[in-house]
């Protein structure tokens, strides 16, 4: 039992020690030579016996790091009470409160400079997140006629890219006004749909975390 367990407390260590320097450092900033030292020894043999790249242990510490949001996710698209409407709009705001959240744009790089990194993020979105909790509520909404689309699906992908992508600065390196502007034209293209998403409480948030991203410090 004690080989068994073995792998995973070293597999936990690794991300323990490589979340310490993404945050101490940041992502692009630290090496695996760093990240060795950190570990008081271990080879980097033993931590290619994990992972095959720093991409590679960038990529589980943020998806244990988001581990949460997916069950808050999951939570609210089961939730029987909730129109298709308002699950919608509560992951929206709900993902954007998360503690954690904040926390992501602090280790994460910006991903156009990181084609590998974006393409596991755009395939994240694109093959997991909008199939499991953005298509079900979308089309809830139009059964239950909280979101006048009928193109449910299409309208899940639209959403998504414009959300994850368009306004999100670990893609896009953009002002205050920038983002700002991009958020009210999503609002403005939404509410003939019936869907409200961003207020302006969430536009602070996201600036916030654009301000995280590069660094910039009021």
């Amino acid at each position: 039992m004690a080989r068994n367990k073995y792998p995973e407390e070293t597999h936990q260590l690794i991300l323990d020690v490589s979340t310490k320097l993404f945050f101490e450092k940041g992502y692009d900033q630290t090496t695996l030579q760093d990240i060795i030292d950190g570990l008081g020894g271990m080879t980097k043999g033993a931590i290619y016996h994990h992972f095959r790249s720093k991409e590679e242990i960038l990529i589980a510490v943020v998806e244990r790091m988001s581990h949460e949001n997916t069950i808050a996710m999951a939570k609210i698209r089961d939730d029987s009470t909730l129109t298709g409407k308002e699950k919608l709009e509560k992951m929206f705001s709900d993902s954007l409160t998360n503690p954690q959240q904040k926390d992501m744009f602090t280790v994460t790089p910006n991903l156009m400079n990181n084609p590998k990194l974006l393409v596991y993020y755009l395939k994240t979105v694109a093959y997991e997140i909008v199939p499991e909790y953005i298509v079900p509520v979308i089309r809830q909404g139009t059964s239950d006629g909280t979101i006048l689309t009928p193109y449910p699906d299409e309208l899940a992908d639209m959403l998504m890219f414009l959300t994850d992508v368009w306004i999100n600065p670990i893609i896009f390196d953009m002002s205050d006004q920038q983002m700002t502007n991009r958020i009210l034209l999503i609002n403005d293209l939404l509410k003939p749909l019936g869907i409200e998403l961003i207020h302006q409480e969430m536009i602070d948030l996201m600036n916030e975390c654009r301000k995280i991203q590069y660094g910039i410090k009021e």
